[in-house]
């Protein structure tokens, strides 16, 4: 492993103007964006499916990195990242596991939004001295009720896009109400802020290994979670139909050490970004406490 490459002052005042860098990781480059003080235990951000470093919404980046050194990256073979793409969580996982220590780290706090919190649960059990605390939004544990249905939901949303030449997240991640729309066109706004050295998207093989992933981990045997001791904070909108909002119940019912933040109101997959003032302000109270 390499030391980190392509690496400016990460002092910069936006998600939307700082620098992508790149760390070597078992052959493979990782890309990746950091702001925030360079102290502190590091906030790692775990992206959803098919997600790429533009899909986060700087509002919670930057709300975030106000008082913590936030780190996001895209996965093994996605967007800037180069390599294979896996076809399991437990893989994924690992990966992200590697990326942590080629950066140094020790110890990191993680915030995991929907497949990404797939990969949270797994690396907060496989590398308990490694993982402080855990933010789980949007997501479920493996088995959950309908994560099985996820792939061919997001098959129909892009392709229904293709047709109607609207962002699939617009369904996808908010509530077909009046206040869904106005809140899933002001993200799309947000996300298109950054005009510089933009990522690339995720490439169909890619998108296909991460479906695949999803699919087996929707088929495993429910998760324990008993294993799981870290403090994790939980939450979700109240009508997420990627993965359905009992799955966020179920995860704060069975974490030991769990907090189940109200989930937000006339909002779905997407209510961290919907919400993001309020988000940010739980979730830094959570990790500051």
């Amino acid at each position: 492993m390499s030391a980190p490459r392509n690496s400016p002052s990460h002092s910069a005042s936006s998600y939307n103007n700082v620098a992508t860098r790149s760390v070597r990781v078992r052959g493979a480059d990782f890309a990746y964006r950091e702001l925030g003080p360079e102290h502190g235990v590091p906030l790692i951000l775990l992206i959803h499916l098919a997600g790429v470093l533009d899909n986060w919404d700087p509002r919670v980046v930057d709300g975030l990195a106000a008082r913590r050194r936030v780190i996001a990256f895209d996965n093994r073979g996605v967007g800037g990242s180069s390599g294979s793409t896996p076809d399991t969580i437990e893989a994924m996982a690992r990966d992200a596991v590697l990326f942590i220590r080629a950066l140094g780290f020790d110890q990191v706090d993680l915030l995991g939004l929907s497949m990404g919190g797939f990969l949270a649960q797994v690396i907060a059990e496989e590398e308990p001295d490694l993982v402080r605390k855990v933010v789980l939004a949007g997501t479920g544990p493996a088995g959950g009720q309908g994560i099985d249905r996820v792939p061919a939901l997001t098959i129909r949303a892009t392709l229904k896009g293709a047709l109607t030449r609207q962002d699939p997240k617009l369904s996808l991640f908010f509530t077909d109400t009046a206040g869904g729309r106005r809140a899933g066109r002001a993200f799309l706004k947000r996300l298109k802020e950054r005009t510089d050295n933009r990522d690339k998207d995720i490439s169909p093989p890619s998108f296909r290994a991460q479906l695949k992933a999803i699919k087996r981990w929707a088929r495993q045997a429910p998760s324990d979670l008993s294993g799981m001791r870290q403090p994790v904070l939980v939450t979700n909108g109240e009508n997420d139909r990627m993965v359905p909002s009992q799955n966020t119940l179920d995860l704060a019912a069975r974490l030991p050490k769990s907090e189940l933040v109200p989930l937000y109101p006339d909002a779905g997959h997407g209510a961290i970004f919907q919400y993001h003032d309020e988000f940010v302000t739980t979730a830094l109270a959570f990790l500051e406490s």
